[in-house]
């Protein structure tokens, strides 16, 4: 398995650390690799937003800006 160094803000170190400290996975490896790949199939289901989709959140449906026309 190829190996893969990344660095992560402290706060998620801490939560790695904590799961791994309550028994939910067995050290860090195991825990970063099923978080990741929950991840990627979490992004998978949704996929990333299309530009132009990415408009309705800002002016609404349509383009009315506090209402959503159907």
């Amino acid at each position: 398995m190829p190996k893969v160094e990344i660095t992560v803000p402290e706060h998620l170190e801490m939560q790695i650390a904590q799961l791994v400290e309550q028994g939910e996975f067995v050290n860090r490896e195991e825990a970063i690799e099923d978080v990741l790949s929950t991840g990627i199939r979490a992004y998978k289901t949704s996929g990333p937003m299309e530009d132009e989709e990415a408009g309705f959140e800002d002016d609404g449906m349509m383009g009315h800006e506090d209402e959503y026309v159907f």
